[in-house]
Parts: C-alpha cells; sequence; structure tokens
C-alpha cells in the first residue's frame, strides 16, 4: 500500500475513484455472465480492501459500478465496506458514458478533472474513456482472462504471464491510461495519475 508521501505534496489530490464490481473489486473475472453467485466468488479480490480503506481514509469519493443484475450484485457486494455504494444501473448500457456520469453524480461529483475509473472489463473501460475519466485496466482480473482466483492459480506462470501479456496489449489498444494486474498495485499507479496530472496532462 503507498504511503501518501509517493505524491508529491503539491501533487493535485483525487476527486474520485470509480470501480468495476465484478472482475475488479470482487471476483477475479469468472462472473462476467452468471444469473448467481457462487459463494466462492464472493471474496474481494486481493488488494481491494486495503486500497479502499487508503481511499476512504484520503477522503477520496469511491463507487462501484456493474451491469449483473442486483441477485447478483447484492452478494458479491456483501463482501465490500458497507460505506462503498454501488450505482443505479445506467439505462443506457456500456459503453456509453452515461453510467460513469450516473456514478459521479451519485457522489455529488462537480468536475471530471481527477476522476478515475478502474476494471477488468473492457467496455466499462470504454465507457470511462467516452465519459472524459482517467482508466486504469486490470489485466489478470475481469473478462480477458475470466477465470476464478482457483483457477487462475492452478495456472502454470507461464500460462499467468501469457494471459496477461495478452490482456495488456488489449486494454492499452483501447486506449487505457495505465494497466496494472490487480488492485493490489492501485496505490503506486494513482500516484502516478497524481503526478501526471501535476504535469498538466490530461485523460
Amino acid at each position: 500500500m503507498p504511503h501518501p508521501q509517493i505524491v508529491a505534496d503539491n501533487a493535485p489530490s483525487l476527486t474520485a475513484v470509480l470501480f468495476g464490481l465484478s472482475g475488479c473489486l470482487v471476483d477475479f473475472g469468472s462472473m462476467a455472465h452468471a444469473d448467481s453467485v457462487p459463494a466462492s466468488e464472493t471474496l474481494a479480490t486481493p488488494g481491494a480492501l486495503k486500497i479502499l480503506q487508503w481511499l476512504n481514509d484520503q477522503g477520496t469519493p469511491c463507487a462501484w459500478l456493474d451491469e449483473l443484475p442486483p441477485a447478483v450484485t447484492t452478494p458479491l457486494a456483501a463482501a465490500l465496506p458497507q460505506w462503498l455504494q454501488g450505482t443505479r444501473p445506467a439505462t443506457t448500457p456500456w459503453p456509453a458514458p452515461h453510467a460513469c456520469w450516473q456514478a459521479l453524480m451519485d457522489l455529488n461529483i462537480e468536475r471530471l478533472d481527477g476522476c478515475v475509473l478502474v476494471s477488468g472489463e473492457p467496455r466499462l473501460l470504454q465507457a470511462g474513456l467516452n465519459a472524459g475519466l482517467w482508466t486504469i485496466g486490470l489485466a489478470s482480473c475481469g473478462s480477458l482472462c475470466g477465470l476464478s482466483p482457483s483457477q487462475w492459480q492452478a495456472l502454470s506462470e507461464q500460462a499467468r504471464e501469457h494471459k496477461r501479456a495478452k490482456a495488456t496489449v488489449a486494454l492499452y489498444g483501447l486506449g487505457v491510461h495505465s494497466v496494472i494486474d490487480h488492485l493490489g498495485d492501485l496505490g503506486t499507479c494513482l500516484a502516478d495519475i497524481s503526478l501526471r496530472r501535476l504535469k498538466g496532462e490530461k485523460p
């Protein structure tokens, strides 16, 4: 977990961070087309709870988004802190930007500057790009790999690296601003975005 001193003292703070739910905060990515939730998939992904606590300690507003039905998202979200709110499904599906804008409105965010979306789902990341957000893709989570944690761990290191590399290429091909392996790497990546903003870079 990053120490706040990673970010330069004069670097702008983040305005808000949005997360995908399935394939990001919970479930490694096997739930992409599910209509029910196995108990084994209701655990938070590696690093998720720590980064959420860190963001909450910094006072950074956060929310999650998903297109799965409430029968799936409700038990999945039960693994997360109660303060973290979900967003009402947008009437216009991804990759339209409406869901991202709706999430920011629900958080009472008044500007796009400094807003970040983190996800392993290409369509949601595309929605974030269309909405004008900074975007961070997850290479080992989400539908591009589409595996449960146990399935991921059962792969050889070579097989994991192949899937990770293939997903990374696909995510950068979308135009995302950064790609990390999983949420355990997110703190340093968010600090990097703050420094890029300090230099005048925009999404």
